[in-house]
């Protein structure tokens, strides 16, 4: 049995796994910002489920999260950071407020929350931060260049925090979903304002490819991945959900490699000597 602290639980993914969690022993402390649709599970599991109302984006409220969470079950094992939603539009259209936000979310919310979990996993010598990043934190899609950078962020953040604690037994997993047919791209995302005629070619390219089923994922598909990460001794820094993800990050991959080849001689020029 195992004490899981997962962000974003009321919906999506968050939901799933933690339901799947609960079911199979372990114990589960949940945070959303809405706790009315975790009441059923409080009521089913009872002393093995904490939820916690929580906005990750305040700092401070994390932190008396994880306290609270540590008081009540005294360790923790495994934080899954889920929390975020998605931006859809072009970057020009973009307005200043939904760009902070964005990054509020996405990416300091997780940084927040990972903040407030090291000090736990540090005293305990252990400890397993899932990061659940995107497809899209490796490489890009066009109308979603907010979401994408909040996402570069994550991944930066945490692959240098996984070389941080390493010597402290705490291992670091970024999840690398591509599009999932959960309300990520529905009632939980935010839409800019369309109002730049020049990018409707744009707009509209992305709009149909939306609508390609075959390229959203099921997101029952992704609990059994989630249980053999968490159960697994030695993780993996990174780890790709979904057939559509494993290709265009290979394919970004090896283009990006190849240019790197190509412009070799302007690089090492460059160096001066």
């Amino acid at each position: 049995m195992k004490t899981i602290f997962i962000t974003g639980a009321s919906r999506g993914f968050g939901r799933l796994w933690t339901e799947a969690l609960l079911e199979r022993g372990d114990r589960v402390v949940a945070t959303a910002r809405n706790l009315t649709d975790l009441e059923g599970l409080k009521e089913q599991y009872k002393d093995r489920f904490l939820p916690l109302q929580l906005d990750v984006t305040d700092r401070h409220a994390s932190i008396d999260a994880v306290n609270k969470a540590l008081k009540y079950f005294e360790r923790i094992d495994v934080l899954i950071n889920n929390a975020g939603y998605g931006l859809f539009g072009t970057v020009e259209e973009t307005t200043e407020e939904q760009a902070r936000a964005q990054m509020e979310t996405n990416f300091f919310g997780l940084l927040w929350v990972t903040q407030a979990i090291l000090p736990v996993m540090r005293s305990q010598k252990s400890g397993h931060i899932i990061q659940v990043s995107s497809f899209l934190g490796l490489t890009t899609l066009p109308m979603l260049g907010l979401y994408n950078a909040s996402k570069f962020a994550v991944e930066g953040l945490s692959e240098t925090l996984a070389t941080e604690v390493v010597h402290q037994n705490i291992k670091i997993t970024l999840i690398e979903p591509n599009g999932y047919a959960t309300d990520w791209a529905g009632a939980s995302a935010v839409q800019t304002e369309s109002g730049i005629t020049d990018y409707q070619p744009v707009r509209d390219a992305f709009a149909t490819a939306g609508e390609d089923v075959s390229s959203w994922g099921k997101p029952g598909a992704t609990i059994s991945p989630v249980l053999d990460l968490i159960d697994n001794p030695e993780p993996p820094l990174r780890l790709l959900f979904g057939k559509v993800a494993y290709a265009a990050v290979e394919q970004s991959l090896n283009s990006r490699l190849q240019q790197i080849h190509h412009w070799k001689d302007v690089s090492i020029k460059a160096h001066g000597h």
